[in-house]
């Protein structure tokens, strides 16, 4: 059907269809002034047209037409080829720069057809947030997950987003929990088979202490080495120390490599770990800086874990950063300041000057600072820094007016023998078969968002200090954690008092 033949009401589309019929079939008479042969008889004509249903063209004369309107067709149930929902451009207030977005209209289509309000919609490879965020728009829970932080940390914003959209609405919405079930991907280089001989196990512990070390220095381009007691590969004329796959580099690691370090007169480390111990920064640094070490630390992305990412050479270790708080008090109330946000991230910065051809740019991380570098057609390199502030940095970040009030808790399969049982007599054995759970704590807790300030597409300022929250009197620890402009989180911990009314 062309284009021209469908038409608005109002607000009602419809399109025209012809009421003429055939010569020699349909009855020939003169309705309006126009002798044809008709579909309809005379009084239907005279009824559709005191329903407003009869077309006649603006300019005047011409055929009349019969209207008919989409909302009251039953229509064309809908084939499993969609042409009919463009993909999110550039330029949609939708749009989240996230590579693989999908558009709303799509989900919306999908999640109306599939489920009813009340239901809960999953997405396991969430992505941009998109099936969240229309799930929350049609009144459905949701649950969403995904490997990489970048897409957590840009489905957390934009579900915020829709929260305040409904509040504003005055409309209800779902509260949501950001959980951080990391270490997953790492059980594969800790757990061991219980059932071998001790001798056994710990052959296979080594075997996987080796294959998570080749893993690591693999994707970091390192090269192995074997003749320290705390380093396990060197690159580009520095040491390279790994941390514990299921633990945080903790003060007494990197004490450890300060030692061989006095001791075989390294000045230059790397040093790689999942988790950091709190508190570590910035004091260690400064204090290996004063015996003329150069402690460089670095987060060990999911990404190692990625087998196409480690062979296309795109993961990338960041620079550890650290965030300085302040607590304001009044009364029995708390509000937090973000009062620094360090950071030390390097990122294709070496030999970028060189690489660069001419009339081109680029963009570069250069410890601690992100920059535009030129080259023109004579060769020469400008540099434009683009982070004037330490708040440039900074994406997002929230408060948890009292963390380590929620214990993470996961249910695990308890392990116990049927047989171990104690039973009456004659009564019937337990099956072995039997299945039972029990709820763990993991030893982290969960932190909540309980404020937060973020930058959007629209609207790039930032507030730094929290509302005041009313606490119970006493001890207890705050939280804040900071987002970056590359999606890796810091958080900085701080116990405070609150005094009585």
């Amino acid at each position: 059907m062309s284009a021209k033949n469908i038409k608005i009401d109002y607000i009602h589309h419809f399109k025209i269809v012809g009421v003429l019929g055939h010569v020699g079939v349909n009855p020939i008479y003169e309705w309006k002034g126009i002798s044809k042969p008709w579909r309809y008889p005379k009084h239907r004509l005279n009824e559709l047209e005191s329903k407003s249903l009869i077309y006649w063209s603006p300019s005047g004369g011409g055929i009349p037409r019969l209207k008919r309107f989409f909302d009251e067709q039953k229509g064309v149930p809908i084939q499993s080829l969609w042409e009919d929902i463009p993909p999110v451009n550039s330029q949609a207030l939708e749009d989240t720069k996230y590579a693989t977005q999908k558009p709303k209209a799509l989900l919306e289509r999908i999640i109306k057809a599939s489920s009813n309000e009340g239901d809960i919609v999953a997405d396991f490879f969430c992505g941009s947030g998109t099936t969240l965020a229309v799930a929350e728009k049609l009144n459905r829970k949701w649950i969403g997950s995904d490997l990489g932080k970048f897409a957590i940390h840009t489905t957390r914003k934009r579900m915020i987003g829709v929260q305040r959209q409904l509040k504003k609405e005055n409309k209800s919405w779902h509260a949501f929990e950001i959980l951080n079930l990391g270490r997953y991907e790492r059980q594969h280089y800790i757990g061991v088979n219980p059932n071998l001989r001790e001798q056994e196990k710990q052959k296979q512990l080594e075997a996987k202490k080796k294959d998570f070390l080749n893993l690591i220095l693999h994707a970091y381009r390192a090269e192995a080495v074997s003749q320290f007691k705390t380093f396990q590969g060197k690159k580009g004329g520095r040491l390279v120390a790994v941390g514990p796959v299921n633990l945080p580099v903790t003060r007494l690691f990197v004490e450890e490599i300060i030692l061989e370090c006095r001791q075989k007169h390294i000045t230059r480390v790397d040093i790689l770990g999942f988790e950091f111990e709190m508190g570590l920064f910035p004091n260690i640094l400064d204090e290996a800086k004063t015996k003329g070490i150069d402690l460089a630390m670095k987060y060990i992305p999911r990404d190692v874990f990625d087998k196409r990412a480690v062979e296309k050479n795109q993961v990338v270790f960041h620079d550890v950063s650290f965030i300085e708080i302040k607590p304001h008090f009044k009364k029995n109330s708390i509000a937090v300041e973000l009062t620094d946000f360090s950071v030390f991230y390097s990122q294709d910065a070496k030999g970028a000057d060189e690489s660069l051809k001419k009339n081109k740019s680029k963009v570069i991380v250069d410890k601690g600072q992100v920059v535009k570098i030129s080259k023109d057609k004579n060769g020469i390199v400008s540099r434009e820094v683009l982070t004037q502030n330490w708040t440039d940095w900074i994406d997002y970040w929230a408060v948890d007016f009292d963390f380590e009030s929620k214990r993470e808790i996961v249910r695990v399969r308890k392990e116990w023998d049927p047989d171990e049982q104690t039973r009456l007599p004659g009564m019937e054995k337990l099956q072995k078969s039997l299945e039972t759970w029990e709820e763990v704590w993991t030893g982290d807790y969960v932190f909540e968002n309980e404020w937060q300030s973020f930058r959007t597409k629209k609207d790039r300022s930032l507030e730094l200090k929290s509302v005041f929250r009313k606490c119970p009197p006493g001890r207890r620890k705050i939280a804040a954690k900071v987002v970056d402009i590359f999606g890796n989180d810091t958080m900085k911990i701080v116990e405070v008092t609150v005094e009585g009314k």
